[in-house]
């Protein structure tokens, strides 16, 4: 048994320091980023920000603000892909999911024939598991790559940087996704013990990244716009989110009425409900690590995406940062013991 003493941080125990700033407004403030990718070559120019891939967000009205924002979405596992082939959605805006099974690669490479039928050649596959550390994981990633050399390859979760470097160097792999039980809907962390603190885990998941020319995802956390450009902050190349985008009208489900009040559903997708809906049950031998809620519907998500976008644009003048590529370095972070005054809950 081993024990590490140092303390890791969540968003919420720290805070980015002002300094003098030559930017008058957030208007001046460029949150479009072009990143080059390290073995598919392939330049991709947009906001670096993903919805996630949870089947309650990431539905096709939801793309199409995410397009026309110049953001990414990754769609969940069980997208139908006709759907993504009628509305003729824009290759360098979505990714596609998949498991590490058998049936789950099959099921990729039919979904890529059938894009390619349709003139659509995929740019982005997002290889996503829960645990990130199966080594099974790295011979999944460099069998995609062989498949696939000019596509960028994003896979995690891990929160540690022995495992970006494993997946970079041996699973060929451009992005590491990072994050484990940080999700609002996630109880990975009670259900097993495992995870580490988000703002930590990207800080160093960063930094071992970027020393082999490769890129990060920040993946969960996210509570507040503030949190987004803490993530940046942090070393992230992108964040994903997926409880920023729920409850909207884009949004998959019902609404259901309760006192007058109108809500949709929002879930993990390791929780009863995902399980139930796309395995027929939790299997006996696991056990759910999500959690099934009810977010007040928030309308349209365009105004939540002006929001999100115009704190990051805030922040950037805060610290001077006159590009979303500076932040990085133009943060300093504090340790603090309360972020936000709670006189008014």
């Amino acid at each position: 048994m081993k024990l590490d003493t140092e303390i890791k941080l969540d968003f919420n125990d720290v805070l980015i320091r002002p300094k003098r700033s030559e930017l008058s407004s957030r208007a001046d403030v460029d949150l479009v980023r072009t990143l080059t990718f390290k073995y598919s070559n392939y330049k991709w120019t947009g906001i670096p920000i993903i919805c996630s891939n949870m089947d309650t967000v990431s539905t096709i009205p939801m793309y199409k603000e995410i397009f026309s924002n110049k953001m990414l979405m990754c769609f969940h596992k069980s997208i139908n892909i006709d759907d993504i082939i009628t509305y003729k959605c824009d290759p360098n805006h979505f990714m596609l999911s998949t498991g590490i099974s058998i049936d789950d690669l099959s099921k990729l490479n039919e979904n890529i024939r059938k894009l390619r039928q349709s003139n659509i050649e995929l740019r982005f596959i997002c290889i996503d598991v829960a645990n990130g550390y199966m080594s099974k994981l790295i011979g999944f990633c460099r069998k995609v790559r062989e498949l696939y050399p000019n596509t960028v390859i994003i896979a995690g979760n891990v929160v540690t940087r022995e495992l970006v470097e494993e997946l970079i160097l041996n699973g060929l792999v451009d992005v590491v996704k990072v994050g484990i039980g940080s999700g609002a809907v996630c109880t990975t962390r009670l259900q097993t013990g495992v995870g580490m603190p988000q703002f930590s885990s990207v800080v160093e998941c960063a930094d071992a990244a970027h020393g082999l020319s490769g890129h990060i995802i920040s993946d969960g956390g996210i509570c507040v716009p503030g949190d987004i450009s803490k993530a940046f902050g942090a070393g992230g190349d992108f964040v994903m989110m997926g409880s920023m985008f729920a409850g909207h009208n884009e949004c998959l489900g019902d609404l259901i009425e309760e006192d007058g009040k109108e809500y949709k559903l929002f879930y993990g997708m390791s929780s009863d409900t995902a399980m139930n809906k796309y395995k027929g049950g939790v299997a006996k031998y696991r056990s759910s690590e999500g959690k099934t809620v009810k977010i007040p519907c928030k309308g349209n998500v365009c105004n939540t995406i002006n929001d999100f976008l115009g704190g990051v644009r805030s922040t950037c003048t805060y610290v001077g940062a006159r590009r979303l590529k500076d932040l990085t370095k133009c943060c300093t972070f504090m340790r603090v013991n309360r972020q936000v005054n709670n006189f008014y809950t």
